[in-house]
Parts: structure tokens; sequence; C-alpha cells
């Protein structure tokens, strides 16, 4: 189980620095908030293949990481460009 810990990537762990900006623009931001929902569902799907929780080809699991990639440098990218 704390092996399978390792494996996830939360965008708070992601972004320390950015804390208070992922939380006003999960609740200001519609767009945030549907990007930051699906980093997430990508990310715990990546824990259970790489947990071998879940099957699933190296192929679905490069599209999935690459997707997440997607997602954080689009997070990312607004939670620089965020002001208070």
């Amino acid at each position: 189980m704390a092996e399978s810990l390792d494996l996830h990537h939360p965008l708070v762990a992601e972004f320390p620095s950015h804390r208070d900006a992922i939380h006003a623009l999960k609740a200001s931001n519609a767009h945030f908030r549907r990007l930051f929902d699906e980093y997430h569902t990508v990310d715990r799907e990546i824990v259970r293949i790489e947990g071998e929780i879940e099957p699933a080809t190296d192929e679905r699991t490069r599209q999935l990481k690459s997707r997440r990639a997607h997602l954080k440098d689009e997070l990312g990218a607004q939670l620089v460009a965020w002001k208070p």
C-alpha cells in the first residue's frame, strides 16, 4: 500500500507553492475545476494500473501518463497566471 502512495502525483504536491491558488481557482473557475478533476481521475487510474490493481496495455498507460502531463502543464500555466 505504501508503494502505491508513492505513485500518486496530487496537484498540491506538484505545485506546493501554489496551494492558495489551487483552492481559489477550484472555487472560482469552472474550467480549472474540470481540468483539476480530470487530472486526479487520470492520476488515480495510473496508480491503479501501476499498482497492478487494474490491467492495462503499455499503450494505454502511456496515453494516460501523456494526458496527465498535458493536464499538469495546462493547470500549471493557470496557477502561474493567477492573481489573488
